[in-house]
């Protein structure tokens, strides 16, 4: 699906409202001014005075309003503090055609881990702030749902889900979470690379979670991904877009299992891993039995302990 992002003036934007007036649609995006659909093209003005065109006839719609306007440039993305190797991405990798990856659910008890690669291309950059792409953890889970349903058919991506019974059979059998990751990351990054094909990302950028000898090393033995540049960094969801879009699909994903296992126990099962998370885990044993926590939880975790405890005391004074 072709796209055009331009930068207009106010005035200019409620003059397009009122062309549109015939053709503007209910809903309306989060932070923008109104959303229409003329014919093969939906039309959406935005707050900071962007306004996008998506679809079959998006350049020829936007043609009519570019004189006055200038095109949209991707803003550069800066990196807080962040540990150096050779590894380390270039200053400019805001700007390049990139494979981002990232993952989610890891360090919550219930649920599946899920990873996510994204291929964002540098002309892709301003629409997906514009549609706004950014670090999931800034996000409430409504905002991702929100964005990623935008998004999923904006960039083409690989979603990868490590569900808990899986995930509890490959730690029983001795492997790290880290590895878990790592095979995930690898298998998502390959799966993109074959779906663009022929087409090649400058670059992979994989939101780090160990150093790269460590990363690497885990993946000895395993087919790895071939690509032109390979950078791992800490916090990448705010150097690349790329990788803030893998992180909202990644959580849209977790979100949606969070929400199945919840029909499956007959009840809301809390995020995180917290004494809500141990209290659940304790009612799911009572109503389930405890070979139950197989099915729902990363049995790994001290919360496992904690549940059991609290079903003694609870339910069998």
């Amino acid at each position: 699906m072709s796209h055009v992002v331009l930068l207009i003036s106010p005035e200019q934007i409620k003059a397009m409202k009122s062309h549109y007036s015939s053709s503007l649609a209910a809903k309306q995006p989060p932070g923008s001014i109104f959303s229409a659909k003329p014919p093969l093209c939906t039309v959406t003005a935005y707050k900071s005075g962007k306004v996008l065109f998506q679809g079959k006839n998006a350049e020829i719609e936007a043609v009519k309003w570019q004189k006055g306007s200038t095109a949209a440039a991707p803003k550069k993305k800066t990196s807080a503090s962040v540990n150096v190797h050779r590894y380390s991405p270039p200053a400019n990798i805001g700007t390049m055609s990139v494979i981002g990856s990232d993952e989610v659910g890891t360090g919550d008890y219930f649920g599946p881990m899920t990873v996510v690669a994204v291929y964002a291309k540098k002309e892709q950059l301003a629409l997906l702030k514009e549609l706004g792409v950014q670090d999931s953890k800034n996000l409430k889970d409504p905002q991702i749902i929100d964005i990623a349903k935008q998004i999923k058919d904006v960039v083409p991506f690989s979603l990868l889900t490590c569900d808990n019974p899986k995930y509890n059979a490959l730690q029983a059998k001795g492997m790290s979470q880290g590895k878990m990751k790592a095979l995930l990351h690898n298998q998502a990054i390959k799966h993109l690379m074959q779906k663009i094909q022929p087409e090649q990302a400058e670059a992979v950028l994989i939101d780090q979670f160990a150093q790269p000898e460590v990363f690497f090393n885990y993946l000895k033995g395993q087919e790895l991904f071939q690509a032109k540049a390979t950078y791992l960094c800490t916090k990448a969801e705010g150097i690349h877009l790329g990788v803030a879009a893998a992180s909202i699909l990644a959580r849209y994903a977790f979100v949606k299992r969070f929400d199945l296992l919840s029909e499956k126990a007959g009840f809301k099962i809390p995020k995180g891993a917290g004494f809500a998370v141990d209290e659940a885990a304790a009612r799911l044993i009572h109503e389930k039995g405890i070979d139950s926590l197989h099915e729902f939880t990363k049995t790994h975790f001290a919360n496992t302990e904690k549940a059991k405890r609290l079903y003694q005391q609870k339910y069998h004074k």
